[in-house]
């Protein structure tokens, strides 16, 4: 049997969320133990959860949305690259580690949140251009985001809108070796939306 590793953030009540953003809550509207023949529950979140893969409308106007990312990206060779120590991906930095199509940066942040993180590794605007360049389609991190907390035009995410390379957030890194692999990270068929939570997936 292929061994999976999940690399996907738990969800849970209280799990922390971007600040600001909506908080996740799950509640049952049918309860067996109430005298309803099934169990039944809803859910209000944010698209951004845990581990989740942004669509390029999140961050341009005119970008496509969810349904416009193709699950080629999504599913395929990839690598995990040890990223700890970088305050921000630099090319300098790219440049001395393995990439492939699908690159996975585990930068030192831990599977669960006790708060959201202030402080996390960003890219450097010229890094997701050279990204590019070397044939990355998907860029994933550990980081709740690819820039800083405080950014307001972020200009990493345009990067990496203009370099058509994808990005997938929040992924439970800690602890997977680095070295090669095949990803599989499907996001819930909304159409339409910023955003998906996703499923991640290494084997």
């Amino acid at each position: 049997m292929i061994g999976l590793i999940d690399i996907t953030r738990r969800i849970y009540p209280g799990v922390p969320v971007w600040p600001g953003d909506t908080a996740y809550r799950y509640e049952l509207t049918a309860q067996i133990a109430q005298g309803d023949s099934v169990n039944v529950g809803k859910i209000a979140t944010t698209t951004h959860l845990g581990t989740h893969l942004d669509a390029p409308w999140h961050y341009v106007e005119a970008g496509g949305r969810l349904e416009s990312v193709p699950l080629s990206a999504l599913v395929g060779p990839c690598r995990v690259v040890d990223a700890r120590g970088q305050q921000a991906l630099s090319v300098a930095f790219l440049q001395t580690v393995e990439l492939a199509e699908r690159t996975l940066f585990y930068t030192g942040q831990p599977n669960d949140w006790p708060a959201f993180p202030q402080q996390f590794t960003h890219v450097e605007p010229e890094a997701a251009t050279y990204l590019a360049s070397r044939g990355v389609r998907l860029y994933g991190t550990d980081c709740p985001s690819v820039d800083p907390l405080t950014s307001k035009d972020l200009p990493a995410h345009k990067a990496f809108a203009g370099a058509g390379v994808f990005i997938l957030e929040g992924l439970a890194l800690d602890g997977v070796a680095v070295g090669a692999y095949e990803l599989i990270a499907l996001p819930l068929r909304l159409e339409g939306t910023d955003a998906a939570p996703v499923r991640a997936i290494l084997r």
